[in-house]
């Protein structure tokens, strides 16, 4: 079979020893780095971090001050309320009452993040990408066992392509978890943008509090996913390892 197609003898010893790596790295990954890690998101979960009972302890407080009202005693003021600006004795145009407060200068400097959340954000974050990184070479030791398509005798071949099917899963929710991260910045800046052009709305200031109760119970449940994602890899491989390594009976059918 090898005839019908020539492969140069240099690159296909390249490629072996590729294989070879892949293979010695993702059985050190399962048997090893899997549980490990596993424990440590376990204690990470522990951790007084991830534990606050008065989720009041990780708001972070707006200091942006309420601008004081522009009194009118009358209409001889000179300005049309019903127009959409308005001209200020420094002759700075700022929108009226209807189109919000036009700021041109942030009084307290730049509004800061939750540090709170961004601090676990940041510790979270590397968790998620090792995940992905991990899966995807063992997804690749897999792929890489799986025999030539024949008739019959594929009951082995069957379970790789579960195991496949699960890597490819936890990859694509991981990578979810990162793009739910960044909804919350984005949604959390248009929630300040709203408190800065309308400083005198209260629930623009509370929904803030509200967001970021929520980000930090995803943040939570993201690392008990990460977690009990090793242990279902970890467990679902272990019990399937003869067949992933030896998906058909005769050993010879299942190397290339």
């Amino acid at each position: 079979m090898s005839s019908l197609l020539k492969v140069d003898r240099e690159m296909k010893t390249k490629v072996e020893a590729f294989r070879e790596q892949i293979s010695s790295e993702a059985e050190h990954l399962v048997a090893s780095f899997f549980p490990r890690k596993l424990l440590q998101l376990d204690n990470f979960l522990k951790e007084p971090i991830l534990n606050v009972i008065d989720l009041k302890e990780i708001h972070s407080e707006i200091k942006f001050k309420v601008p004081d009202p522009i009194l009118f005693n009358n209409s001889h003021d000179g300005v049309d309320m019903n127009t959409k600006k308005r001209k200020l004795e420094d002759g700075v145009t700022v929108e009226s009452w209807q189109g919000g407060t036009k700021t041109l200068v942030m009084p307290e400097g730049m509004l800061k993040c939750n540090t709170k959340l961004v601090d676990l954000i940041e510790r979270v974050k590397p968790e998620i990408r090792t995940l992905i990184e991990k899966c995807n070479t063992v997804k690749m030791w897999v792929q890489l066992l799986i025999p030539r398509i024949e008739d019959g005798n594929n009951f082995g071949v069957s379970i790789q392509e579960e195991t496949v099917a699960e890597l490819r899963t936890v990859e694509s929710e991981a990578a979810s978890y990162l793009d739910q991260i960044s909804r919350y910045y984005m949604t959390r800046a248009k929630l300040v943008s709203k408190i800065v052009k309308y400083p005198h709305v209260e629930d623009y200031r509370r929904t803030i509090s509200e967001i970021d109760e929520k980000e930090y119970i995803s943040l939570k449940i993201i690392v008990s996913e990460l977690r009990n994602q090793y242990v279902i890899l970890h467990d679902m491989i272990l019990k399937n390892i003869e067949k992933i390594k030896k998906p058909r009976n005769c050993n010879s059918e299942a190397l290339y």
